[in-house]
């Protein structure tokens, strides 16, 4: 440096400020309307690429399909649901199509918990034969009343030849759903059968490399948490927790400061608080989120089951099963004035947003015994049908247990994939229960077509009608694809199944043989089958009368972050080099910027950055701010001009 030193306070310096970043401009929006076809063919493209990667893991011959996974192992599924989540397509038009035609699935397994990859399909069939008819100058408004009458029309068909499902059959519906495995469909029904068909069954991971049952003790209830901060998985939406204890309060809570004493001794001993109430005021909630969000202690607040009096003998069978006391002051026993000894205690508490399932460890077995048989005589002594009713609900409540399957692998892929099969075949096995069961194989579906020239004569017109005729065509995409992915033809099968009068008849893919498929255990839960019909027919409507869509502009220059400066280190011996600091300590004390001018001048000097390639402007508002202050405020100006190559950087501070 050949120039001569000079303090930087005394550097003169021109109003030059540092360039701005690019503000953000409103997102603006890109319109495609349909006057050629365009907006159409870039919407079914995406359709047909969802219905083309969930259609490889239909039926017992489908395929997996491998998943990339940013922080493990790639995910290795069969299930249309999961791969279903996983599509995002970088054509904004084309990810409209993909996200519409993905309501099919999402609602489909939203309400019967399987049947996702069946919805797709047939969506996919309705929108590709609507489209067809549509660029043929067809009446969209029609074509869609048609498809709308006849999706009604199936749905009542359907419920005519559904039937009640046996016991000895549930083993048959869980496999099916499962891939064709019976290990999971005998597991599945040997719950149900212990547990009852209105029993609870969960699914955990398993310590072992083999699947196993195990019969808790237990309840569940219809009610949820009352906020989602109380959620502990984000992923799955639930709150869960392990050894914690139950405060049961049969009144509504309206005071916070009435539970400082329940809560001091959960912060105290370090156990989780589960509150079910009557209900809790705002004030009394917030409480509980905001320690349990600073981490003070784990909690969570549920409304209590029911109403009036029905809601105190839940509360009552809930104390029964924890072992806790009901809150009451009819009882003298004041939330206030409770201490822990009235709580209750769960080994285990899953909370999600509409259900609370309870786990004990069995420590209150006798007094649940005695409750259950003082109901069993309320039962005998009561002639009311509705009174009955209640009581018999309460013993299969407090009697029933919990069945929990344990999921065992060797790897964490098969884990998953695991746990995705045992999860579908278990929400196919309930959704059989509930509506009964139909010929499974996509045969029910291709049955259903040869109902649909009777429901065409119901229609008004001709563009009703070939809406109607549509549907029809469209039921066959199933079968179609179950026999594609078992390697025949599709339309071969679909002509020699519609061939035989015996509604039973169809396909078996697993075994490659045409024979009775309920006698062989090939059956869809109804419910299923039902909710494929309804979003298909809903998604093919939205989808037909759709003439102009809306996307962001993507941004092609996005603006780029600049590289945040150097932290700052905690102690000012590291902040530069001794032979950068000046010598007197006297100087120090007398004169903090000359102190501060004379290491800037030596840091300049050090880093090669003279006062002409980088000046800074350093503005003082106080002379009595300490050394390491000064010091530490230089070292960060230095830091941002290193990074940004600014020509002028201001630094203001104020005591």
């Amino acid at each position: 440096m050949a120039s001569s030193p000079t303090s930087i306070s005394a550097i003169s310096f021109t109003n030059q400020t540092l360039p701005k970043r690019a503000s953000p401009r409103a997102m603006a929006k890109e319109i495609y309307f349909n006057h050629d076809g365009s907006a159409t063919k870039k919407l079914q493209a995406g359709v047909n690429l969802v219905a083309e990667l969930v259609g490889v893991t239909l039926g017992p011959k489908g395929r997996n399909v491998v998943l990339q996974n940013k922080y493990g192992p790639p995910k290795i599924v069969n299930d249309g649901e999961t791969v279903l989540k996983q599509i995002e397509l970088e054509d904004p038009v084309e990810n409209v199509g993909v996200k519409l035609v993905r309501q099919a699935g999402a609602k489909t397994n939203d309400f019967a918990g399987d049947g996702c990859s069946t919805s797709i399909i047939l969506a996919h069939g309705l929108i590709t034969e609507g489209v067809k008819v549509v660029a043929a100058g067809m009446n969209p408004v029609q074509i869609v009343r048609g498809i709308d009458k006849t999706s009604k029309a199936l749905v009542s068909e359907l419920k005519l030849v559904s039937r009640e499902v046996e016991d000895c059959e549930l083993a048959d519906v869980a496999a099916v759903s499962a891939g064709n495995d019976y290990t999971i469909g005998n597991m599945i029904s040997d719950a149900l059968r212990q547990v009852g068909r209105k029993g609870v069954v969960t699914i955990e991971k398993g310590k072992c490399t083999e699947n196993s049952l195990q019969i808790v003790e237990g309840m569940q209830f219809d009610r949820g948490y009352l906020s989602p901060h109380f959620v502990t998985d984000r992923q799955k939406m639930t709150a869960e927790f392990h050894n914690c204890k139950l405060l049961l309060v049969d009144k509504k809570i309206t005071n916070p400061k009435d539970m400082f004493k329940i809560l001091d001794s959960a912060v105290k001993e370090k156990y989780p608080v589960v509150v079910v109430a009557e209900d809790i005021v705002p004030q009394a909630l917030a409480l509980l989120i905001r320690n349990k969000r600073k981490g003070v202690f784990k909690a969570a607040a549920i409304k209590a089951p029911a109403f009036g009096e029905r809601k105190s003998h839940y509360l009552d069978d809930i104390a029964i099963l924890t072992g806790a006391t009901v809150i009451r002051d009819e009882m003298g026993l004041t939330l206030d004035k409770a201490g822990k000894e009235v709580l209750g205690i769960a080994v285990k508490l899953v909370i999600t947003k509409d259900s609370t399932l309870i786990v004990t460890d069995g420590s209150t077995r006798a007094a649940v015994e005695k409750r259950v048989s003082q109901l069993r005589r309320l039962v005998e002594n009561t002639e009311e049908k509705f009174q009955k009713k209640i009581l018999n609900e309460r013993i299969a409540r407090l009697s029933g247990g919990i069945a929990i399957l344990q999921v065992g692998a060797h790897t964490v892929v098969e884990l998953k994939d695991k746990q995705l099969r045992i999860e579908d075949a278990l929400n196919a096995t309930k959704a059989a229960i509930e509506e009964g069961v139909v010929v499974g194989g996509g045969c029910s579906l291709l049955r259903l077509s040869a109902k649909v020239d009777k429901i065409k004569e119901l229609l008004e017109n001709e563009e009703q009608k070939i809406g109607a005729e549509i549907f029809k065509r469209a039921l066959s995409y199933p079968t179609k694809l179950i026999a594609k992915n078992a390697g025949v033809s599709g339309s071969v099968v679909v002509e020699k199944v519609l061939s035989c009068d015996d509604p039973n008849y169809g396909y078996n893919a697993a075994t490659n043989c045409y024979e009775d498929l309920m006698a062989a255990g090939i059956m869809d839960p109804s419910k299923v089958v039902r909710c494929c019909l309804e979003h298909a027919a809903s998604v093919a409507k939205t989808f037909l009368t759709s003439d102009a869509v809306v996307v962001d502009i993507k941004d092609e220059d996005p603006i780029p972050r600049r590289k945040p400066p150097m932290p700052l280190p905690t102690s000012t011996d590291s902040l530069f080099p001794k032979n950068m600091l000046p010598s007197s300590s006297r100087q120090r004390r007398r004169n903090p910027q000359s102190t501060l001018d004379s290491a800037a001048k030596k840091f300049l000097d050090a880093t090669a950055l003279g006062p002409r390639q980088r000046r800074l402007q350093v503005h003082y508002v106080s002379s009595q701010r300490e050394r390491a202050v000064s010091l530490r405020l230089l070292y960060y100006v230095v830091s941002l001009v290193g990074h940004c190559k600014a020509t002028v950087v201001c630094i203001n501070y104020q005591t």
